[in-house]
């Protein structure tokens, strides 16, 4: 008797359908949303007005751009620093633990440097002021995207990114409103009275959102004799974080070089109006960007965000007046959004539930550490070459973020948790598994390859997280989250 062959004709490949859009609308009525949403709202804007505002006071005190910002370098460095930390504390025992310190550090140091300034203190003394201004910025939009990762657990893989496109949306929303309102009150009251207002609006809002303990994640606190890692032990999240740090200079560089620029033009109240322009490009396209249900692989549309942002920048040095510089700004800030979005949605895949707010810190903190460099290297190529000379930062600082994720992408993939399926959005990866950042790991003995010591997909294994079957040399077990 001949045996049958039987021919399998399934399509080798069928298509992923694409994921279900999830309307802002349905976002915002999640339950306890809108109780954190407010309060983070009101505490995330000065963090849009500190920087520009230190360059205001500080230049009209001491008559220098190359000093104004480095002092506002300063405070970004500080926060750069010291924010991943605090989100880490955060994760540990709790937002409101961290949060009622730190705003009533940062009262206390932004009253002193306005006191310092306005008395004409020497440059280092600006300087012990502003580290503790920055250091305790409360690290409020990295805790809202903790508190959405934590209660759509059990949503689908859209509304997160949706909530995501939210959260970018109204941190570009804060950009547009901040530099206006520094702008005016500096100009129109007095150079202190920006930075007043940043420390009010700190205080009350960053109070009003700690008291909202009941939409908070939950702790994960520390475990005697267990070592839980950084999240910036993630290879992906070092990346992500150096190519924002790109990002960030293109926020410092645009801050210092535009008031510059508005200053040479004798129009100097034009500079909050000019990067209002700047950053509503990007809110616009933030919006847009969480309409659309994407079918690229969020790695594809990094990449595409930030050679956007390349071009954008590229035309700003050759600008010759107000209105050209507004609308060369609009095209840059365009990639602004899309691309914080997808790398605050690649990061969430990265680490385990209990380095989320730590991760989200640190790309926070890489756009302050950008800001920083960018402030300061651009107020010292307008000091020393005119105001166009600003805008050449931008360029190098988004180029440098692209290129390093060009040749680094590989490392884009979520880390794999075997016997799950692929998480949300992650890339998928067919190397080793590597357990997440901030994960508690028992290492077994080596084990044998199931299916009679055939590996591979055709082993019949079942697909971890990061995209590996089974069949290793050794297995990771005993895997819990912080």
């Amino acid at each position: 008797m001949t045996a049958r062959r039987t021919v399998d004709r399934t399509p080798a490949h069928t298509p992923a359908p694409a994921p279900a859009r999830v309307g802002y609308g349905t976002l915002l009525r999640t339950p306890g949303a809108r109780t954190f949403l407010v309060p983070a709202f009101v505490a995330r804007l000065p963090f849009a007005m500190l920087s520009l505002g230190i360059v205001l006071l500080v230049f009209d005190t001491h008559g220098s751009y190359g000093t104004a910002g480095a002092v506002a370098a300063v405070s970004a460095v500080a926060q750069a620093f010291i924010g991943p930390q605090t989100g880490r504390l955060a994760d540990r025992y709790g937002q409101s633990a961290v949060l009622l310190p730190s705003v009533l550090v940062h009262a206390v140091s932004v009253g002193a440097l306005i006191a310092l300034a306005l008395g004409h203190a020497p440059v280092w003394s600006l300087f012990l002021a502003a580290a503790p201004a920055g250091a305790s910025v409360p690290q409020i939009g990295a805790m809202v995207r903790a508190r959405w990762v934590a209660k759509l657990a059990d949503s689908s893989p859209g509304t997160l990114n949706t909530a995501f496109a939210f959260e970018s949306v109204t941190d570009e929303f804060t950009f547009v409103i901040g530099p206006v309102l520094a702008t005016a009150l500096a100009t129109g009251i007095s150079p202190a009275a920006a930075l007043v207002a940043e420390a009010a609006l700190t205080v009350v809002g960053g109070l009003a959102f700690a008291a909202r303990r009941g939409t908070a994640p939950a702790r994960h606190p520390h475990v005697p004799g267990v070592r839980r890692a950084s999240a910036l032990a993630s290879p992906g999240v070092r990346l992500l974080a150096g190519a924002f740090l790109g990002v960030g200079t293109v926020f410092g560089a645009m801050q210092v070089s535009v008031t510059a620029f508005t200053e040479a033009a004798g129009r100097p109240g034009a500079s909050g109006t000019v990067y209002g322009v700047f950053a509503g490009g990007s809110m616009l396209a933030g919006v847009l960007y969480g309409m659309i249900a994407w079918r690229r692989p969020a790695r594809q549309r990094l990449l595409a965000g930030y050679t956007l942002l390349v071009l954008g920048c590229s035309t700003l040095w050759a600008m010759p007046d107000l209105t050209t510089l507004s609308l060369a700004g609009l095209v840059c800030g365009l990639a602004i959004a899309p691309t914080l979005i997808t790398g605050y949605t690649l990061v969430e895949t990265l680490v385990s539930d209990g380095a989320k707010t730590e991760a989200f810190t640190w790309l926070t903190g890489a756009i302050g550490l950008g800001l920083a460099a960018g402030s300061t290297v651009a107020g010292q190529l307008i000091d020393g070459h005119g105001p166009s000379a600003g805008f050449l930062v931008p360029v190098a600082g988004a180029g440098a973020g692209l290129l390093a994720l060009v040749v680094l992408r590989r490392l884009l993939v979520a880390p794999s948790a075997p016997g799950t399926p692929p998480a949300a959005g992650a890339e998928v990866s067919t190397r080793a598994a590597v357990p997440a950042a901030g994960t508690r790991v028992t290492v077994a003995a080596a084990t044998a390859p199931a299916d009679g010591g055939r590996t591979g997909p055709e082993a019949g294994a079942p697909m971890s997280r990061g995209g590996e079957r089974g069949g290793t040399p050794g297995r990771l077990v005993g895997a819990s989250k912080g």
